[in-house]
Formats: structure tokens, sequence, C-alpha cells
């Protein structure tokens, strides 16, 4: 009998001393801890924060580490594991998709103060409801710190979304940072006497170094905040899991290395789904770093424009530091230009928003490089798409999240990249050397990755492809399984929620 109906497990809830703590991975690594035990797990995040997202099968949108988390169960993801998801659009402001559809742009105070909280409460409170109904057990994901004081009241994500679902709640504290006596301590000193006694445990991420040398702390930890530490997480040095916080991209590489191809993701202020180089990252003949330094764009062999969440703001800036006029050197130097979603609208010879979608920028010329034109729209698209190349049969995936509509320029004939199962025809290409497109996801596939490297056979003949993707997700997802049981009192949590 399948454990989801033999006993069912109080919900799991993770939450932290601050944003960054790891959270994200070891909400992951639970759920396929979960799985591997027979047990059915689904993980939920009431509001996520994210320029990352992802597609479901029904074609609409969540959080990138939802989706993660949904890979790592062994399950499809659904927007009830995420149903808001806030994806910010300037400093202040932010789109809020509720269900997976945009429901409107709201800034900070708005959203926080004046938006109808409890009818959000009402319905991520539904969601959760219906994905308890089809799970067991479900490990829920906090945001940010659980003790922002002055948040309290509007929170739907943290310490009111565990005592809603009955959770047990484990507060995770990233020792790397420093601090971490007084963050675990105050973290928990300043909760509501109600929600301090739904905090079972605590666990220690990212330690370096001699376990042992922790021991005494751990036992002034349990001293002081009166629960246990339930473990102590070495960092994780060799396990690769897609992250979708933006401090990720501080942990990559920002220039060029010999020896390898090298290729430049350009680092735009506003971009999004940058897990679409996480292949490429694990590909030993690639070096993949990010940059907006004209010099390092130089050096190049590959560059990659990237999504945005904001086209127009990010070509302006573009223009503005001289990245434009770098990237189209390039281009005539013979690099090889790829632009996806919104890198494939910079691309072109316009983007257009006469309805201010994107903001008070209505008009700019593209970099010229792709005859297409592109125009903003208020209705996204966002899809998974299934795809061949148009010199290949071999099946490929991918999806799309974007609002505008892009078309080839009069006077130019259309010269796609890839023809999709349904028959339509997608993206733009300019030889071998210069494309774009709308999928994210386009770089998973392998034979789209042969294809990119391919003018540069003669200096790869000696390396061997990387692995296929999909294995190697599956690996890294029993990998970090395997160092959280070697590293968390397993056991004692599972008592926690009542095997």
């Amino acid at each position: 009998m399948d454990k989801i109906e033999s006993k069912r497990l109080a919900p799991l809830m993770l939450v932290g001393t601050g944003s960054d703590v790891g959270k994200s991975i070891l909400t992951a690594g639970f759920c396929r801890i979960f799985k591997q035990d027979g047990y059915r797990p689904a993980p939920f995040k009431a509001q996520n924060m994210a320029l990352n997202s992802f597609v479901t099968p029904e074609g609409l949108e969540l959080g990138r580490a939802q989706a993660v988390q949904a890979e790592a169960a062994g399950i499809p993801c659904h927007t009830d594991m995420n149903p808001v998801l806030l994806k910010p659009s300037s400093d202040k402001t932010s789109q809020v998709i509720l269900h997976g559809r945009p429901i409107g742009n709201k800034d900070a105070y708005q959203y926080f103060r004046t938006v109808g909280r409890g009818e959000l409460r009402g319905e991520v409170h539904a969601a959760f409801d219906r994905l308890a109904s089809r799970y067991n057990p479900i490990v829920l994901e906090g945001a940010g710190s659980i003790s922002e004081l002055n948040l309290q009241d509007s929170d739907i994500v943290n310490m009111p979304m565990a005592a809603y679902a009955g959770a047990r709640v484990i507060l995770v504290a990233d020792i790397d940072r420093g601090g971490v006596f007084a963050s675990v301590y105050g973290s928990i000193m300043l909760q509501k006497p109600e929600w301090r006694e739904l905090i079972v445990g605590v666990i220690i991420n990212k330690f370096r170094g001699d376990l042992r040398l922790f021991d005494e702390g751990r036992q002034l930890l349990e001293s002081l905040c009166g629960v246990p530490v339930l473990g102590v997480v070495p960092y994780m040095n060799d396990v690769h899991i897609e992250e979708e916080d933006s401090v990720a991209l501080s942990k990559r590489a920002f220039s060029a290395q010999q020896g390898k191809v090298n290729v430049a993701v350009v680092l735009l202020r506003y971009i999004s789904n940058y897990t679409d180089f996480a292949r490429l990252e694990q590909d030993e003949r690639v070096h993949l770093f990010y940059t907006n330094n004209v010099e390092e764009l130089q050096q190049a062999d590959i560059i990659i424009v990237p999504g945005s969440k904001s086209t127009l703001s990010d070509l302006y800036e573009l223009r503005r530091n001289g990245v434009a006029q770098a990237i189209i050197r390039a281009h005539r130097a013979g690099k090889t230009i790829l632009g996806i979603c919104g890198g494939y609208q910079i691309l072109g010879q316009e983007v257009y928003d006469p309805d201010g979608v994107e903001g008070d920028l209505t008009r700019l010329p593209g970099l010229g490089l792709l005859p297409i034109a592109t125009e903003m729209a208020a209705e996204k698209v966002t899809t998974q798409a299934t795809f061949t190349l148009m010199d290949s049969d071999v099946p490929c995936s991918g999806y799309e999240i974007h609002m505008g509509r892009s078309r080839v320029v009069d006077g130019f004939d259309a010269s796609p990249l890839v023809k999709m199962s349904d028959g339509r025809l997608e993206g733009y290409c300019v030889g071998d050397h210069c494309m774009g497109t709308y999928l994210h996801g386009i770089l998973d596939n392998e034979i789209f990755i042969e294809r990119l490297l391919q003018p540069f056979a003669e200096r790869l003949h000696k390396q061997a492809a990387g692995q296929d993707y999909a294995t190697f997700k599956e690996t890294q997802y029993d990998k970090l399984a395997e160092h959280l049981r070697k590293h968390v009192d397993l056991e004692r949590i599972y008592q926690l929620l009542g095997r």
C-alpha cells in the first residue's frame, strides 16, 4: 500500500533566519528523501518572489524553485505548489501572479498593506488544502526571515501559514555568513508564543570545516533556545541543484578562462530565468560566466543575451553602458550571439510598448542583429513546448514565458530556428552565428548544445560531451538526499512528523 494511504505524516516546514540560508535546496532534499522512503511528497511555498519561473503542464506560471522541488519529488509541478508569485519589474514594483496568471502590477506598499490580504490568505490556504489531499507529506518553504516584525500582520507565507497547515517547523540558519547564535536565538524569541511552539528544531546549514568544532555550539544553542539542533549540514561543493534566487549569481564566474569555449551571459539588471544556463555550466568543454564588462565580452566565443523581466529598461541600460555596442562589435568579429526571450527581443530592430505594459519607456531601437520587431502585449504567453531544430527530427522540449509578440520586419524572409510540434515556426537565425528564440530551456537539449558548439569542434575534439541533463539532475537529487541523510537526524524528524 502506498504510504500516502497507510500513514499520513504532519507537514514539514522549513523557515529561515534570513534570505539565502538554503531553504529551497533543503526543501528539495527532503522531497527526495520522502520519495525514496516510499511516500508521495509535494513542495509548497505560499508566496515566492523570484524572476526565475517555470511553466506547468497546464501552461501556468510558478516559481522555478517549486518546479525543481517537484522534480526532486518525482511529480509534475502545479500552481498549487506556489499560488502567489511576485516578479519584480523595478525597484519598487512587482507583477503579481495568482494561480499561474498575472493579476496586475503592484508597488511594495500596495501589495503588503492594501492588497486584499484576507483574500490572498484564503487563496493560499485553499491551494494548500488541495495539495495536501493529493500528496503526503507536504514540505513547505518559508520566505526570507521569520522575524520581520513589521510584516507579520500581512504575512501569508511563514509562521501564520505553518499554523494553518499544522506544520512541524524547522528553522534553518546559514553559519557561513556568521552570527548564527544571535540569528537563531533572536528568530525564535521574537515569535508570538503560539508560533514559537510550532518550531520543533534547528538545522545549521553551510558549515565549513571539522563538524566536531561545533559540538559545543550545538549544545549552547539547544540550551538557549529550548529546541534540538536536528542537523549541522556541511557546505555542498559537489552537489549542483538549480537555484532561483538572484544572490546565487554571486557564486558564478565573472571572467573568461583559457582552454575552453568561453560563453558570456550578459548580466542584465532584470535578468530572469538564468537557470537556462545550468546545463551549460556543467559542460566540461565550456566556461560560462556572467558579465556586463565590455572588455570581458570581447574575450567570449559565444555571447548570450538572457531573458529579462523588463526588456526596455535593460535595453536602455545596455545602450547607456556600452554593452550594446560591444555585442555588435563581437558579432562583426564572427562571435556567436544568442538571444533568449527578452534577449531575443533586444537583438531585433525595435521594441515597442504602446500600452506601457513594462513602464514609461514606449519605444527603443534594438541592436539590429535580427530582422524582427517586437510589440509588448498585456497578455502573457505561458506554455510548455516540444519542437525540433529546422535541420533535425530529434524531439526537444522547453517552455515560453513572455509578454511580447515578435514578427519579421518587411523586406526579410522568415528564417526560423525551430519548428514547434503544432507546426508553428519560431525564432530567427542568421547563419550559424546569430540566432534568437522565445524558448527557455532550449539549452537543456543536447542537440542544440552541439549545434551551438559546432563552430569550435576542432578545439573540442578531445573533450567528451556532457552527460544527458535529465540524468544529471536525477543524480544530483540523489546526492543531495544522501548528503542530508548523513547530517540530519532523520529518525527524529520522522518522529516529529508522527511516524
